[in-house]
């Protein structure tokens, strides 16, 4: 997305009044609005819009909101919104385990919706299309190094040490992105919330934890003895290791 390009966004609900209201308000923001029903209008939009960000609800009538979810996060890395019911801790731990940038609430506010849609947005639409220069190419100073891992910001992308591209969410790679321009310093879950979505954490909210524990999985990081992401009791989160330009 460039600047003169609207954000695109496909809302996914088995609800038409919710899907309505939602596409109406963001259409008067500024905003393209796609709509499905279903995981195949789901994968048509995908396919024929290729929308930046994904709305999706976590029931959806016959289908389960985090079977697609599981499904969509093996091949699509855009930023996934999920939409859960307000006293459903338990299904917004889900969502963001599954791969979730982050989630919002029934009965939600559209100014939140909004701003929720347009955090994620300027993330995914940043990281829309890494592949075009070859890792060969990148320069240098967009790479940072650490540990057996080089994160390449040219191109939004984790490498092992053997070159291999380790798959990031959205939201794992700016969290990942702020450990490492933070390297030693510890930094609360409501910095790193704040960095990372552009929000203030709510009561229970355990987004920077659950992402937390995926980045680690993927840096082969043991959580119960992390040698990588240090939990400090109290106080929150630390990258222990020195990263440098590559």
């Amino acid at each position: 997305m460039n600047s003169s390009s609207p954000l695109r966004v496909l809302v996914v609900d088995d609800d038409e009044d919710i899907r309505d209201l939602v596409s109406t308000y963001l259409g008067s923001q500024g905003i393209a609005v796609f709509e499905a029903s279903s995981e195949a209008g789901l994968r048509l939009q995908i396919a024929e819009h290729s929308p930046e960000v994904i709305l999706l609800d976590v029931n959806l009538g016959a289908e389960d909101g985090f079977a697609i979810a599981r499904r969509l996060r093996a091949d699509w890395h855009g930023g996934l919104l999920m939409v859960t019911g307000r006293g459903d801790m338990i299904d917004r731990v889900v969502g963001l385990e599954i791969g979730a940038d982050d989630y919002v609430t029934k009965p939600f506010e559209l100014r939140e919706l909004l701003a929720r849609i347009r955090s994620v947005g300027r993330r995914s639409a940043a990281g829309a299309s890494p592949a075009v220069t070859p890792a060969s190419e990148t320069n240098a100073a967009d790479a940072i190094a650490f540990d057996n891992f080089v994160l390449d910001r040219q191109r939004r992308e984790l490498r092992d040490h053997s070159g291999n591209p380790i798959t990031l969410t959205t939201g794992e790679y700016e969290l990942l992105l702020v450990l490492l321009e933070q390297a030693g310093h510890i930094l609360s879950r409501d910095q790193l919330l704040q960095r990372t979505h552009h929000r203030d954490a709510g009561p229970f909210d355990r987004t920077i934890d659950v992402q937390i524990g995926r980045l680690r999985k993927k840096l082969g990081d043991n959580g119960k003895e992390p040698r990588l992401i240090k939990s400090v009791r109290g106080a929150g989160y630390m990258l222990a290791t020195t990263p440098h330009k590559r």
